[in-house]
């Protein structure tokens, strides 16, 4: 088997976990580049089952997922919402380096 074959299915396999995911899209976003974090989006999706899979748990069409996750994607926030849902996975925004306290 070829190391990148082997490191693709053992990331997909790693991304299963929703904690796993969560940190992959994390550092994807961290990187600042649209192209990166569309690629992390779509290994997340894979780990999920697939293009089908997800849009079916998320209410999207498979064509307008497949668009979506494509290299010229661009996903809305009415969309990418509920495809994170789909995965077990949430959008949050945090303040800039450092940690609020509640209350």
């Amino acid at each position: 088997m070829r190391k990148e074959s082997t490191y693709q299915h053992d990331l997909i396999e790693a991304l299963k976990d929703p904690c796993e995911a969560a940190a992959y899209l994390n550092a994807a976003i961290e990187e600042g580049d649209r192209e990166v974090f569309m690629l992390a989006l779509r290994n997340v999706a894979e780990a999920n089952g697939g293009v089908g899979a997800v849009a079916a748990k998320a209410n999207l069409s498979r064509e307008s997922l497949y668009r979506m996750l494509s290299r010229r994607g661009n996903p809305e926030i009415k969309s990418l919402i509920p495809l994170l849902h789909s995965m077990g996975l949430r959008l949050a925004v945090e303040a800039e380096g450092r940690e609020c306290g509640i209350g």
